[in-house]
């Protein structure tokens, strides 16, 4: 018999912890950190990659919020993959919600499908092994099984949660969740031997969840149920009823309902999976997960060091040298560059919430802005001023919009522009220029088959981004942005 797999991914993170790489508006999920494929694009592939002759794997489910629907597609697009359904969350409300939509979603295709969820912010080095326990895990979700798999663990870590498990080989029974230890009780389960990392990846069947959820969290089964039932579709998204979503609480898988079934009856168990899980959680993850020299040290990009031990330099857009430091963790953009101690790596989230305190963009948005229609790089700014260098993808176009406070001048230094100006449509090629008085409806298009650059320069009173009243959008945008 043919098992039916339906993948599920939760990508609706925002990886503070890795700023000033990743931030609100491209979190570290969309991040290639190993200059290939996102975090979120992996995710997929292992995902997909557990489908055989007896497990029949769908397209994958993906959970995301609104702000991150077109990076979703595009990257799904380059993987060359059409999900089942982009769920989008109005509100952030933790992932016992989001893993009910999953689940709704996928018993309204009809059928009582296991469900394989995984976070989307993950790393794994043996994918093979990944696999294996992937199918060991969903063999027992069929039989009705709640199943988590279970980190192998090779130090005494504090920062994860921590499953304890009964004896076995290929899978055991879960006695206990357990919170995160201080070092010497970490030390402890090490020392045991029956202790596993808590990864937060679940497999079980679609109607199990849901069943667990009405007995453990009746309140947010109920308050999910509400806000599917008023959802809305257009092209690939699917959107809950935004102002029943707001009303349900929320609450993690673990605490919803993992931790309350050890003791209740239900059948739980752990496959562990020893396959070079990392969550990526801090900088010191990622100088973990990434290869070193002979002295430790790991660098990404146009990087020099000298006299460096156990080292994390990471360049994106320009040369980085460093000197003499041990344990140190050295992350450049091109608006911002993150110093820290490694093993205080995890207090990045402080500075991020201080930005947050303080209002400013770096928190949520590079200097380098990801739209569906391509991207734009505010390359320079000053009073009354903002340079920008523009991309757009070809057979795209931006809004048709206007601005209450700024003229623009573009000039195209590569492909070919359509520009829409009040009445007037024109076409520029490279070197060709024009203007668009303030308050005039207008539009950028590249009609061609190369992408279109063009430089923008600003000038008014006002240069947010919010500054545009949007009167036509191919991607049925409403917000501000672009």
């Amino acid at each position: 018999m043919t098992i039916s797999l339906q993948p599920v991914v939760m990508a609706g993170g925002s990886g503070t912890r890795l700023w000033p790489l990743s931030r609100a508006g491209f979190p570290k999920q969309f991040l290639a950190l190993d200059g290939r494929s996102s975090l979120f694009q992996q995710a997929v592939q292992r995902l997909a990659a557990i489908g055989n002759d007896a497990i029949q794997a769908a397209p994958p489910l993906v959970v995301g919020n609104e702000e991150h629907r077109f990076l979703l597609l595009e990257q799904l697009r380059e993987l060359g993959i059409v999900a089942s359904a982009l769920l989008l969350e109005p509100a952030g409300r933790n992932t016992a919600p989001a893993l009910t939509l999953a689940a709704l979603a996928a018993l309204d295709g009809g059928g009582d499908p296991v469900l394989a969820m995984t976070p989307a912010d993950q790393t794994v080095a043996d994918g093979a092994a990944f696999t294996a326990a992937m199918r060991r895990a969903v063999a027992l979700a069929e039989a009705g099984a709640i199943v988590t798999l279970g980190v192998v663990p090779t130090r005494p870590e504090t920062g994860y949660g921590y499953i304890h498990a009964a004896s076995g080989a290929d899978s055991a029974a879960v006695r206990a969740f357990v919170e995160k230890p201080d070092l010497a009780t970490a030390q402890r389960y090490l020392r045991e031997g029956s202790y596993l990392w808590n990864a937060g990846i679940f497999v079980l069947k679609a109607s199990v969840w849901l069943a667990a959820l009405e007995r453990f969290a009746a309140d947010i089964a109920g308050a999910t149920r509400l806000a599917w039932q008023g959802r809305t579709r257009d092209a690939g998204f699917v959107r809950p009823a935004r102002d029943a979503f707001a009303r349900v609480r929320a609450e993690s898988i673990d605490y919803a309902v993992m931790e309350r079934c050890p003791g209740s009856g239900l059948d739980m168990q752990v496959v562990p999976l020893d396959a070079g899980w990392n969550d990526l959680g801090a900088w010191d993850a990622v100088w973990q997960m990434l290869p070193k020299d002979a002295a430790g040290n790991a660098t990404m990009g146009d990087v020099l060091v000298d006299d460096c031990r156990d080292t994390l330099v990471h360049a994106s857009s320009r040369l980085v040298a460093a000197v003499g430091l041990h344990g140190a963790v050295v992350v450049e953009t091109p608006d911002a560059v993150l110093v820290s101690s490694r093993e205080r790596s995890q207090d990045v989230k402080r500075i991020v919430e201080r930005l947050a305190a303080d209002g400013r963009d770096e928190k949520n948005l590079h200097r380098k802005v990801h739209r569906p229609w391509g991207w734009y790089d505010s390359i320079d700014s000053g009073s009354r001023f903002q340079v920008k260098r523009i991309m757009v993808k070809p057979g795209a176009s931006l809004s048709l919009q206007m601005h209450h406070h700024r003229a623009e001048h573009w000039i195209v230094v590569q492909g070919t522009a359509e520009v829409t100006c009040g009445e007037r449509k024109l076409m520029l090629s490279e070197n060709q220029s024009t203007y668009i008085p303030l308050g005039e409806v207008h539009r950028l298009a590249n009609p061609g088959k190369v992408p279109l650059e063009i430089i923008e320069v600003q000038s008014g009173s006002y240069l947010g981004e919010d500054d545009i009243v949007r009167f036509e959008d191919s991607y049925g945008r409403t917000d501000s942005a672009g």
